[in-house]
This record gives C-alpha cells, structure tokens and sequence, in this order.
C-alpha cells in the first residue's frame, strides 16, 4: 500500500469542496466541435458528449464539479469521490480497450496512457482526452478549462476556475505572514518519501514561503526517500500526512517514531493529516490542500 501511495503522488500529485456547479449546460451549437491540445496531440470532439468514460480520478471530481454528472456514465475504480460518481471495475493503470468500448462512450479522458490506450481507442473512433499530471497551478486551471470546453461546460468551468484562484489567493494571503521561517516535511508514505519545492504539492508550501526539508536531500530526485534521522535533524515545524488512509498514519503513530517526539512540529501538535486522495489530485479540491495548510499555519501561530 505504501509504494501505491508512492505511485499515486509520482504520477499524479492532489483540497474544502469547491461546490459543484449548476448541471444546466452552457454549451450553444456553436461550441462544437471542440478542439483542445492535450498530451496525446490535438483532439477534436465533434458534438457535445453524452457518455463519458473517465478513467482519471482528478478529471472525474472535475467533471462532476464544473456540472457535467449527467454525461458521466462510467469511472474507473480509483475515482472515488464525489460518491455520486458511477465507479465501475474499470482501470485506469491497467485498462480493458473491450470493456471500455462496451461503455459506447463518446469521449474517453486519461491521466495515463499504458499500451498505446489512447491509439487502440481512436481507431474505434472514440476521442480521447489525455490529461498527464499538472506541474503548476496554471497547469491545473488549464485543464479545468478544457474538459469544460470538450464536454460544453465552458462557463462553469471558467467559473469554477475564478473561485478556485480567489479562495486560494485569500488563505495566502491571510497566512503567508505565519509561515515566515517555518519549516515543513511533506510525508507520502511511511518509508519516508517526500517531495521538493519542484513538485506540484511542493509548490503549494512554496506559495505561502514554507521552507521544505526535502529540497537539501540528496538523490537528485524530486521525490527523495528521507532517512528517520535527516527528518530529525531537520526539525520540521509542520508536518503533513498525506498517508492516512493507505498506511493509517497519525500524529499518535508519528509520536510514536523513534527520536520524532523531539520534533517541533509533532511537540505543538503541528502535524497536518490529509486525506491521501486530496494530497495527490490536481483538480477542484486543491482548495482542501491549501486551506489545510493554512489553518496549521493559523494554528501555528497561536502556540
């Protein structure tokens, strides 16, 4: 479960529930077709889709947000929120091109693209959407944006994409302050694998001017794996769980590490537990993310 967790941030990296917007489509005839450039080239959907397959969890919590749920018709094992969403036993790691055309979808979206899926789909006829993981905030907003244009929720989706970038400027705004000087060590699992300022969560700490521990590992990665003692040493003032659901972690069962009670984050009781899908998703729940960050922060500076 561990390396799952690990494999989840790695591809995807991931936030209080942006409400869903109306279901009432904005799309007019002249909306399509629809043209957008994704990982997979230039894609083109001729009419407004009525049965969508998403086999991307973070496209799926967008789709439903931006008010497309009707056209949904069938989602992959992972998408597990919202709980409205249709989940089926399809895959999107290891994905069936047969059950998937048994859907009759009229769109397919992807966050990965094993064996040629997107190829195999396209000679049925079937567009394709391909979202790789965001490496920025703009990232984010720009996919938002196309799956509204695709599916013909441009409105909302422009909508959804305006109060996203206004909740987050004001809880920044209200707590960069109290991060000056604060460190924080970002936890994938519980082997110690962490992430730098260079990662799409890493620039989210980097947004309110926290200092990441992982950022003087060596390794050359992004996603270093830290030793008991170099997370010690460091003496994060925050630290955030982002494997509490796979691997069951706490701020009892950090505690409990040897060595870690001496850490200043778990003395104040400055330890954020996230829920691991909000930790690893790029989609409207990003504003669970950072105000998560910035309660702790608000917390922080009470102590």
């Amino acid at each position: 479960m561990a390396r799952f967790a690990l494999a989840a941030a790695l591809s995807a990296l991931a936030l209080v529930l942006v409400p869903a917007a109306s279901a009432t489509s904005s799309a007019t005839p002249a909306a399509f077709p629809a043209t957008i450039t994704v990982f997979n080239g230039k894609v083109t959907v001729a009419k407004r889709p009525t049965r969508i397959v998403s086999l991307s969890a973070t496209a799926t919590e967008t789709l439903f947000a931006i008010g497309a749920a009707r056209q949904v018709i069938a989602v992959d094992e992972r998408s597990d929120y919202p709980a409205a969403a249709p989940r089926t036993t399809l895959s999107g790691f290891t994905p069936n091109v047969e059950a998937i055309a048994a859907y009759r979808p009229d769109l397919v979206v992807i966050s990965y693209d094993p064996k040629g899926l997107s190829e195999a789909l396209g000679r049925l006829g079937i567009p394709v959407v391909h979202q790789d993981a965001a490496a920025t905030l703009r990232g984010a907003y720009q996919q938002i944006r196309q799956l509204g244009k695709v599916t013909g929720h441009t409105v909302e989706a422009t909508r959804l994409v305006t109060s996203m970038k206004q909740r987050i400027a004001a809880i920044v705004a209200r707590n960069r302050a109290k991060a000056t000087g604060v460190t924080v060590y970002h936890e994938l699992d519980p082997t110690l694998f962490s992430l730098t300022s260079n990662t799409f969560v890493g620039r989210v700490y980097a947004m309110f001017g926290l200092r990441n521990i992982a950022d003087a590992a060596k390794g050359g990665t992004e996603y270093p794996q830290l030793s008991p003692e170099y997370v010690v040493a460091a003496n994060p003032g925050l630290i955030v769980l982002a494997d509490t659901v796979c691997c069951e972690q706490s701020v009892r069962t950090v505690a409990a590490r040897p060595g870690w009670s001496r850490i200043a984050a778990v003395r104040t009781g400055s330890v954020v537990r996230l829920d691991d899908s909000i930790a690893s998703r790029w989609g409207p729940r990003l504003v669970n993310l950072v105000r998560a960050v910035g309660t702790a922060l608000q917390r922080l500076g009470r102590q």
